[in-house]
């Protein structure tokens, strides 16, 4: 017989809770995915999302060498650390959504989560979590793991007639189909921005789906400044500081 899917999965459940990671969906990829293969030659056959819900992982992650070194990329060097960590003792292959070249993370997000769907603001929605939620990792089995039927629930944009997120925006960066990005980033430079740096996005907090999985302040600022340095590196000049 084979194993049960909780016998398959809850000790990774329990391993990726530790650090306020949650295990985010898992499926059985085939060569379309593109998913890489394992360091031994093996093909992947069972690929498991990894990342966080709402700040569940923040605690762990505030916490951590990573967040107060100073260095670049603290919350990518914390999600390798501990997820090869668990890739190790789990004896699968870690993989990241920062790699070079980049991997098709949001691909695979919707064949492990089919729930997910696009939102008006471009990111993707989640039907309890709405838009407060990430992935940090994955990983790759070269055996076949039972897994459990995923769920399938509709998208909540599909209900929602108002859309309050398109217009929440105080710059109008958002308009259904593009986004702007660097009117976006110019607001954030200026003292009218301090609301999103303060307590996240406006628009993304006008979706009413999700609320108690907001980020809170810390994490909201954390989260904006790390946009916010980004584009700014990337564009030069085009953004004041």
């Amino acid at each position: 017989m084979s194993p049960s899917p909780a016998t398959e999965l809850e000790p990774l459940v329990e391993s990726l809770a530790a650090w306020g990671l949650r295990l985010r969906g898992a499926f059985h990829p085939t060569a379309e995915d593109r998913v890489p293969s394992l360091a031994d030659g093996r093909a992947a056959a069972t690929l498991v999302l990894i990342g966080g819900e709402g700040g569940s992982f923040w605690p762990s992650f505030a916490q951590s060498p990573e967040f107060g070194d100073g260095q670049p990329h603290p919350l990518d060097r914390w999600s390798q650390r501990v997820i090869s960590a668990v890739a190790e003792d789990c004896g699968a292959l870690a993989l990241f959504p920062f790699a070079t070249p980049p991997l098709p993370f949001l691909s695979w997000a919707r064949r492990a989560e089919p729930s997910l769907s696009p939102s008006p603001l471009g990111l993707m929605i989640h039907p309890r979590h709405g838009l407060w939620h990430s992935y940090r990792g994955a990983l790759c089995f070269g055996e076949r793991l039972a897994l459990p039927e995923p769920l399938i629930e509709a998208s909540p944009c599909e209900s929602c007639l108002e859309r309050p997120c398109l217009s929440a925006c105080p710059v109008s960066a958002f308009d259904g189909t593009q986004y702007d990005v660097a009117g976006c980033a110019s607001h954030l430079a200026t003292a009218d921005g301090a609301d999103c740096f303060a307590a996240a996005c406006q628009a993304r907090r006008a979706c009413p789906v999700g609320a108690e999985s907001r980020y809170g302040p810390e994490q909201a600022r954390f989260h904006m400044g790390a946009f916010f340095k980004a584009r700014t590196e990337a564009a030069g000049s085009d953004v004041s500081s």
